[in-house]
């Protein structure tokens, strides 16, 4: 008799990438603590994820990928997160921007940057503005009509891996309608130096400044004729579990060697640690499981995905912030030593719920959705 798949699990055949990475992981949970002692962006790690053919892979057949499943790609991001969390938050990025260019583009040009992907190129995510805060979609700066396509002066703010990207995704309102380019960084963009973060500090999501930028027409990305799943609405809820996962073994870690004076015993024998603990580590199995849930309805390309993203999201979210402060709670003053990764892990969990959509307007968009009639 077979044994029975579970229909949420990765696909047989893509399992050697989940090994792949695995393995990979080892080496970037080693650096992890420096890199955020440092804020040094994670090169090595990134160049060695596109080493393993792993960026190429994630691409449509037609543009020479491997069509990965996005079942496979949310365990990926899960253990890179777990491993260094700054690492997958970049990488999140740069395959959600090289895709999405590959996608939204015109043909020609969408093989272009698919070329570029699996030629080592590194690309991201340039959306978010300073006064449009989660309408990461819904630009506010006009780019004006010039000579060959559009020039944008304005700023987007939390952009990752920018410092290294050979391509940025950028939109800006052309005629009043939200328009998607595809943008080679030149002089006429910096990156302001104000990345001095709490959590995540590896991934150097700086500000980048556009002076008079020129978005070139032939760079434009037509209206989509498809709706596609998009790898950052899919991979942020990974992300998120990610850290989870790594605090709550911080914790067991910590739990079973430190030993109460009083009884000699561990402290993992305290009921009110247990009890904490049971709390969490259930309500990490039931966010996991609604993420799972959420990437195979992304590989059906199901129009019930993107809802479904906010509330994998908000769960993730959560889930990771509560992990984390059980795990501190159970470090004590240990807990906040710079050799504790528990501190570490705190930091990075805060930061899930304030990407866009950030938790709390995930939350009113599904209150309403719940509660109020719908069109």
């Amino acid at each position: 008799m077979t044994e029975p798949v579970h229909p949420f699990a990765p696909p047989a055949d893509e399992r050697h990438w989940i090994e792949t990475v695995t393995e990979l992981a080892k080496d970037f949970a080693a650096s992890a603590a420096e890199f955020d002692e440092t804020a040094e962006l994670p090169i090595d790690n990134l160049r060695a994820l596109h080493a393993t053919g792993l960026d190429g892979a994630t691409l449509p057949a037609e543009f020479g990928g491997e069509d990965l499943s996005y079942r496979t790609y949310g365990e990926i991001v899960r253990i890179l997160s777990a491993a260094c969390s700054s690492t997958a938050c970049i990488w999140v990025m740069h395959i959600g921007a090289a895709v999405g260019l590959a996608q939204l583009s015109a043909p020609d040009v969408g093989r272009f940057y698919a070329d570029e992907l699996i030629g080592g190129k590194r690309f991201a995510n340039a959306l978010s503005e300073p006064s449009s805060g989660n309408m990461f979609l819904m630009p506010q700066q006009v780019a004006e009509p010039v000579d060959g396509g559009y020039r944008l002066t304005g700023a987007k703010r939390f952009v990752s891996g920018c410092e290294v990207a050979d391509h940025f995704l950028v939109n800006a309102l052309v005629g009043g309608v939200p328009t998607f380019f595809g943008v080679a960084p030149d002089d006429t963009m910096t990156f302001v130096p104000i990345w001095d973060t709490m959590g995540l500090r590896a991934s150097r999501s700086q500000l980048v400044s556009f002076e008079g930028t020129v978005l070139r027409e032939d760079r434009r990305c037509p209206p989509p004729t498809v709706q596609r799943p998009n790898h950052i609405a899919a991979g942020l809820a990974f992300l998120s579990l990610g850290i989870a996962d790594a605090a709550e073994q911080a914790l067991i870690s910590h739990a079973r060697s430190r030993v109460i004076p009083a009884t000699g015993e561990p402290l993992a024998e305290m009921q009110w640690l247990q009890f904490e603990v049971a709390d969490v580590h259930a309500r990490l199995e039931a966010s996991l499981m609604y993420a799972r849930n959420m990437a195979w309805l992304a590989d059906q390309n199901s129009p019930e995905f993107l809802p479904t993203t906010m509330t994998a999201k908000v769960l993730a979210n959560d889930i990771a912030r509560d992990v984390a402060q059980v795990a501190l709670k159970a470090g004590g003053g240990s807990g906040f030593l710079r050799t504790s990764p528990i501190q570490r892990l705190f930091r990075d969990a805060q930061a899930g719920g304030l990407m866009a959509y950030s938790a709390e307007v995930s939350k009113d968009r599904i209150g309403k959705t719940v509660l109020l009639p719908q069109d």
